[in-house]
């Protein structure tokens, strides 16, 4: 048999370090798949249940891995449906390469079924490298090339093929003009500012007497130094949602999350902060960080297109986070008055303490606050959790207590809905001897995710470690957005829209051979979360949430108390749910006085 264009680029791929691919076949990428085959093994394939859900598999095994995340899809509507999830990679900037098929290169520019023109389409989001193959010779560098790109920019880039191409005879680039003649491998460079840069970015942050850090995503394997410089200026430190695995949460002045989704701690010391760090952080709300011109700021980011576009920073260190960070800290004074630090850590331990309330304020019929915070003290050693986007999310980046060595990750700039479970299953591949366990509404779950169970029940088996939860908040509402339209837009919940079917997750699990565990009691989810966790096979743990606690942000502003106000005034569906329990608690300060 002869070595085919299709064979090469398996066998190159391997080169590379590829042993994953996640996709789903289809004729304008057979060719491919046959090598894949004849490979016997060298690369395993995780077939999704949809293309949209092996992109967003792709972007995660890319978040957990470190690696290169791989997908594949077909020509036409194959290689559409994989946009959104490239998205996802785009925006958090992960490294994954698509590998599309295309209709034979005759017929391209003839309308010819499925041809579309997928170098225009992919151009946006694969924009760092997208190209269409048109030889043998070619496919060498071009592969090398979307590897390298990837990885180097740490972005999604396209790798077409013509389906006539992929079973061609592969031949490589000849020794003559006009052609290319790559290699395999890429190692990161060591990325550490100018001394004089650190010195600047030190006198600003020595100059400080209440400083606050904002750590990201880029800061996930710089925890220790992170540590060393916050304990050097006497700092508390927020985290962005993406990095919320940076630091331990039972740290005294780690505040948590930031944002629409964060704490009142973060908040509060943001507000009165007179100097900012931001380490490896895109955090997008301006209005959560200090005041423009109220403080001083100091940046550290890998991408330089990144500095002081959230806040007009004082010193941009272009840098990676633990080579920048372990340079900056031999120039730092330590701060000898610690008022600033232990008024953080007052306010840490007040809010935790707040939290617990909240979780257990009651609720009809559960409080799906109390399901994050139950799950907390209970996470294994290691674990891998998933968030969805969605009022999930608020109790994900809140309740949960992160310890050194788990992993947690979502869609973070994209904020997709329906990412949490095909995160879960690239987590397994990425870790498969860790327990993973997703969060998930059930409104994402009727949009895709509850397909991608069947993508566990396919491959569960070949786990080392069988725990796999996915923990559905089943309320019956798209909650997020209700809320958002209540506090927002000053408008009633809109039923029409928000209202959606009620659905036995729990029973659809054991449809297809999983466990289904259903809560609509709160005295029972903490021995749910036992059984679950115990369990040898994976679980789908439903619970009956109540869709009137509401996540709010850590500061409500005078206008959105009007808004709420006005859209209760309005007539909201359930104006009787909405100030009662656990939203009496948060909305005290909108409805004084009212029962």
């Amino acid at each position: 048999m002869s070595h085919t264009v299709s064979d090469f680029i398996v066998q190159r791929l391997h080169q590379w370090g590829v042993r994953h691919i996640f996709g789903y076949p289809g004729d304008g990428i057979n060719g491919v798949f046959g090598a894949m085959n004849r490979a016997e093994g060298k690369i395993g394939f995780v077939q999704a249940r949809h293309e949209e859900m092996a992109a967003f598999m792709a972007t995660a095994y890319a978040k957990f891995s470190g690696q290169l995340g791989v997908c594949i899809a077909t020509s036409g509507p194959g290689a559409s449906h994989l946009i959104t999830g490239l998205y996802d990679a785009q925006l958090d900037h992960q490294p994954v390469l698509a590998i599309v098929g295309q209709q034979a290169r005759n017929a391209l520019g003839g309308s010819y079924q499925q041809e579309l023109d997928l170098v225009s389409m992919f151009k946006d989001v694969a924009g760092a490298y997208v190209m269409q193959a048109s030889s043998p010779a070619q496919v060498r560098h071009l592969v090398d090339r979307s590897v390298r790109t990837a990885l180097a920019r740490r972005t999604p880039t396209a790798l077409i093929l013509p389906n006539d191409l992929q079973e061609e005879p592969y031949e490589g680039p000849p020794p003559a003009h006009g052609t290319l003649h790559s290699g395999v491998g890429y190692s990161a460079p060591h990325v550490t500012p100018r001394e004089d840069e650190l010195d600047r970015a030190a006198e600003v942050l020595n100059a400080g007497k209440k400083v606050a850090m904002l750590i990201g995503a880029g800061a996930l394997h710089a925890t220790d130094e992170v540590i060393a410089v916050a304990d050097r200026l006497s700092a508390g430190c927020a985290k962005a949602l993406l990095g919320k695995a940076a630091l331990p949460d039972d740290l005294p002045w780690v505040t948590g999350s930031i944002g629409l989704l964060g704490t009142e701690p973060s908040y509060n010391m943001m507000t009165d902060c007179d100097t900012l760090l931001m380490v490896g952080s895109a955090f997008p709300y301006a209005e959560f960080l200090p005041k423009e011109g109220s403080c001083r700021g100091v940046q550290i980011d890998i991408d330089a297109t990144m500095m002081s576009i959230r806040f007009p920073m004082e010193v941009g260190l272009v840098g990676d986070a633990a080579e920048t960070l372990r340079a900056l800290l031999p120039r730092l004074a330590p701060k000898t008055d610690g008022a600033w630090r232990e008024g953080i850590e007052d306010d840490v331990a007040r809010w935790w303490k707040t939290l617990d309330d909240r979780a257990h304020q009651p609720a009809t019929p559960v409080n799906p606050q109390l399901v994050a915070w139950e799950l907390s003290p209970r996470l294994p050693d290691r674990a891998i959790i998933t968030s969805d986007s969605g009022s999930c999310a608020n109790w994900f980046a809140r309740d949960l207590k992160m310890r050194r060595g788990m992993t947690a990750s979502l869609s973070g700039g994209l904020a997709s809905m329906g990412a949490a479970v095909p995160y879960a299953l690239a987590a397994k591949y990425a870790h498969p001897d860790r327990p993973v366990i997703a969060l998930v509404g059930d409104g994402a779950m009727q949009m895709n995710n509850m397909a991608e169970l069947i993508t566990a029940a396919k491959y569960w088996r070949s786990w080392r470690d069988p725990r796999f939860i996915v923990c559905v908040f089943n309320n019956e509402d798209l909650n997020q957005v209700t809320w958002e339209q209540r506090i927002i837009n000053g408008d009633p919940k809109f039923e029409a829209s928000q209202r959606i079917p009620n659905v036995s997750y729990s029973r659809f699990a054991e449809l297809i051979g999983l466990r289904g565990i259903y809560v609509d009691s709160p005295q029972l989810l903490g021995s749910a979360w036992e059984q679950a966790l115990a369990s040898e096979m994976p679980v789908v743990l439903e619970v009956k949430t109540d869709p009137e606690v509401p996540p709010l942000p850590p500061h409500i502003t005078l206008q959105q108390a009007k808004n709420f106000s006005l859209s209760l005034m309005k007539g909201d569906p359930n104006e009787s749910g909405v100030i009662k329990g656990a939203a009496r608690q948060v909305l005290e300060t909108i409805l004084p006085g009212k029962e």
